[in-house]
């Protein structure tokens, strides 16, 4: 079993407070985060933020993966999550995954086939328990 760690610190209110987030790598370390810039136009990060971010890298290393399975290796893979907050239940709604991929020599059928299925089966998506969308285009 793989683990990844990450340590969150707040302090106040959930209004006016502010915390801080540290990842076992070190890339966020003490990154604040804060309630206006999860429902407002703060500059800092948020969970849904990075929510979608994790979502978004863990599919396109899925879709990489299946790729490669099917025999092909993609040129790029651009993705984009968009994660969506019900503020007034508190609630995450879904996650709608853009993709634009660049793979030499695969059918449009084959190329929406690996893309339904790395969203159907990355990890993130797997633990996710609200809708997933995407729209998935060869450029």
């Amino acid at each position: 079993m793989k683990k990844h760690i990450a340590h969150a610190v707040w302090k106040g209110s959930l209004k006016e407070g502010i915390g801080h987030l540290t990842t076992q790598s070190n890339v966020l370390n003490n990154h604040e985060y804060c309630f206006k810039s999860r429902f407002g136009d703060g500059k800092a990060t948020n969970p849904d933020e990075l929510l979608a971010a994790s979502h978004a890298g863990c599919f396109a290393m899925a879709l990489s993966l299946i790729l490669g399975q099917a025999g092909f290796t993609p040129d790029a893979l651009e993705v984009s999550a968009e994660v969506t907050m019900n503020p007034e239940a508190l609630e995450l709604t879904g996650s709608h995954l853009t993709l634009k991929a660049t793979i030499p020599n695969i059918s449009k059928d084959t190329f929406i086939e690996c893309a339904n299925a790395a969203k159907d089966n990355c990890p993130i998506s797997k633990a996710l328990r609200f809708p997933i969308t995407m729209d998935a285009s060869l450029v």
